[in-house]
C-alpha cells in the first residue's frame, strides 16, 4: 500500500472527467484521473458536439482542434421528420460538429497531458472515506491495491457511478419504461437503409447513421426481456429490425449490439462534503438530441474554475454551492427537454399533429432560434446576484472587441476571470478596486459603447457574466459593486493588494500558510 496526494482525484476518463482535469491543470491544480478500463473503449456512444460545447471550448482556445476533425451541419434531427434550424441561433457556432466521442476523448487526453495531468488507466475505485481535510480513495490497480489521497474527489464515472453509491448520494427519477436496440453493423447491401429515419408500414422505424466502415442502427424494442441486462443477440436484433421495417434487411457482420432505455434521473445533490458528481454520474436522460457529451462538458466547465479556486485556498468551499445550484437547475431542464422529445417521438399516430406543429416551430423565423437554443443548451442562463434585468446577466458573454485589437476569448484562455471595462463610462476608482484580485481577474478595456448600458461586466472563467455594472454609477458605489462581485466569485482580496498565491498543497503541509 502506498500513499499519494493530489489536490483533486477525478474518477472516470470520459468527457466530463477529462474536461474537468484540463480545467484544473490550467489552474495549476494537481489532478489525478483514475480510469477503470486499461485501454480506451472502441465503442462510440455519440457523434457530435453542439454549439454550446464549442462556445465553451472556444474560451480555452480549443474549438479549432475539434472543428478540424469533422463536418459541421446547420441543422439536426429533432422529433419525427422535424429538424432544428441551428443557423438561427445567436452564437458564434451555429451548427453541430460531427465528431465521434472517442475522438473527443482522445483530444481531451492530449490536452490533459500538455497541462501535466496524470491519467492512471486500469485503476478501479472500490472505496472512499471523507474527513475534514480530504478524501481517501481505495483503488485496485494493475500492480495491486493502492490508496490515494486527494483534497477533493470528482465522480465522472457514468450512469452507474461507483462514486455516487459510495458517497451515499440519492439518485431519484423515473426508471426506463421504453427500450431501444442499438447495433453497429455491416449491411449486406449498404444501400438498403439511407441516412436518417426509415419508417415501416406498421408504425415502426429505424434510424440509420453511416460510419466509415459500418452503420449504426437504432430501433425501438417493443417487448424487451424482463432482464434488461440480458445480452442482445444477433438473432434478436435481426428480428426487431425486420419487424420495424416490415421487410428483411440482411446483416452481414456485427460490431456491437446493446440495449438502452429512457430512464431519467437527477441526483439530489451534486456534491456531498468533498465529493462532487458530474456528467452521467449526476444525471441520466433519454438519448434525444444526443446531448449527453455536451452536458458533461458543460458541468465540467462550470465546476472546474470554482474547484480550482477552492483547492488553491483562494475561495471558500461555499463557492461550490453555486455549482450545485446552477448545474442542478440545468440538469432538471435537460431531463424535461429530453423526456418531452422522447415522449413526442414515441407517441405514435396520436401525437402526429404535435410533431407536425413542432416541425413548423423548429424552422419558423419567430421560434426557430428559441427552440434550437433551448434544446442545445445555448440558452443556458444562470441566476444572477443583484439582478437588474440586463440581457447579459447570467448568460455567456458575446465576443466583444477590446481596445488593443484583441477579442475576449483570447483573454479567457488562461482560465482566469476578465473584468470588461468601458473606460469612457466606468468611474475612475473601479480599476483600483479590482487590483487586489489581479492574480485571478484581468481588467480589459473594450471599445467605447460595446457594453450596452453597462460600464463593466465581470466575465467568469466559464464565459458567463457573473455581474453587470449598469450606468450611471457613482465612483464610490461602482467601486463597492466591483469589490462585492469579485469577492463573491473569486474569493477574498489578497491582503495589502499584492500577489500572494497559496501553495496548492496547503491542506497537507503543516508549514503552508492558511487560506486567505
Amino acid at each position: 500500500m502506498t500513499d499519494t496526494d493530489s489536490d483533486v482525484l477525478v474518477v472516470g476518463a470520459g468527457p466530463a472527467g477529462l474536461t474537468l482535469a484540463c480545467e484544473l491543470g490550467l489552474d495549476g491544480v494537481r489532478a489525478t484521473v483514475l480510469e477503470r478500463d486499461a485501454d480506451p473503449s472502441a465503442f462510440c456512444r455519440g457523434f457530435n458536439l453542439n454549439a454550446r460545447s464549442l462556445e465553451l471550448l472556444d474560451r480555452r482556445g480549443l474549438a479549432d482542434r475539434f472543428l478540424a476533425e469533422g463536418p459541421t451541419l446547420p441543422s439536426t434531427a429533432f422529433v419525427g421528420t422535424a429538424v432544428l434550424d441551428l443557423a438561427a441561433m445567436r452564437t458564434d457556432h451555429p451548427y453541430i460538429l460531427g465528431i465521434a466521442q472517442t475522438r473527443v476523448e482522445e483530444l481531451l487526453t492530449e490536452r490533459a497531458a500538455e497541462l501535466g495531468v496524470r491519467v492512471l488507466r486500469g485503476h478501479r475505485l472500490v472505496g472512499l472515506r471523507q474527513d475534514d481535510d480530504g478524501v481517501t480513495a481505495d483503488v485496485v490497480a494493475p500492480d495491486g491495491p493502492l490508496r490515494l489521497r486527494g483534497g477533493w474527489l470528482a465522480g465522472c464515472d457514468g450512469g452507474r457511478s461507483t462514486v455516487r453509491g459510495l458517497a451515499g448520494i440519492a439518485f431519484p427519477g423515473t426508471p426506463a419504461r421504453r427500450f431501444a436496440l442499438l447495433g453497429d453493423v455491416v449491411l449486406a447491401d449498404p444501400a438498403a437503409l439511407p441516412f436518417g429515419t426509415t419508417a415501416g408500414p406498421d408504425g415502426g422505424s429505424v434510424f440509420t447513421l453511416p460510419r466509415p466502415d459500418h452503420v449504426r442502427l437504432i430501433t425501438a424494442e417493443p417487448d424487451p426481456p424482463e432482464d434488461r441486462d440480458e445480452p442482445v443477440t444477433r438473432a434478436r436484433f435481426q428480428e426487431v429490425l425486420d419487424r420495424a421495417l416490415g421487410r428483411h434487411v440482411e446483416i452481414a457482420e456485427i460490431r456491437r449490439l446493446t440495449r438502452f432505455g429512457d430512464a431519467a434521473r437527477l441526483t439530489e445533490r451534486l456534491y456531498e462534503g468533498r465529493v462532487l458528481l458530474l456528467g452521467d454520474a449526476a444525471h441520466i436522460h433519454p438519448p434525444a438530441g444526443a446531448i449527453g457529451v455536451n452536458a458533461a462538458i458543460d458541468d465540467a466547465m462550470n465546476l472546474g474554475w470554482k474547484l480550482g479556486l477552492v483547492a488553491r485556498g483562494l475561495a471558500p468551499a461555499s463557492l461550490l454551492e453555486t455549482y450545485h445550484t446552477e448545474r442542478h437547475t440545468a440538469g432538471d431542464r435537460l431531463l424535461r427537454t429530453t423526456r418531452a422529445q422522447a415522449l413526442i417521438a414515441d407517441g405514435g399516430e396520436r401525437l402526429a399533429p404535435l410533431r407536425d406543429l413542432l416541425a413548423d416551430l423548429a424552422t419558423a423565423e419567430e421560434t426557430a432560434a428559441h427552440l434550437a437554443e433551448t434544446i442545445t443548451g445555448v440558452a443556458t442562463r444562470y441566476p444572477a446576484h443583484d439582478a437588474h434585468g440586463h440581457p447579459w446577466e447570467g448568460r455567456l458573454v458575446p465576443d466583444v472587441p477590446l481596445e488593443r485589437d484583441a477579442l475576449l476569448p483570447l483573454l479567457a484562455r488562461s482560465g482566469g476571470g476578465v473584468l470588461l471595462l468601458d473606460d469612457t463610462a466606468a468611474p475612475g476608482p473601479v480599476r483600483a478596486a479590482a487590483a487586489p484580485w489581479a492574480d485571478r481577474v484581468t481588467p480589459a478595456a473594450v471599445r467605447p459603447g460595446r457594453l450596452p448600458d453597462a460600464y463593466a461586466v465581470l466575465v467568469r472563467p466559464d464565459g458567463h457574466a457573473g455581474w453587470v455594472g449598469l450606468r450611471p454609477a457613482s465612483p464610490g458605489g461602482a467601486a463597492d459593486e466591483v469589490r462585492a462581485a469579485l469577492g463573491r466569485w473569486f474569493g477574498p482580496a489578497v491582503r495589502g493588494g499584492g500577489l500572494a498565491p497559496v501553495p496548492p498543497f496547503h491542506r497537507f503541509c503543516g508549514g503552508c500558510p492558511a487560506p486567505l
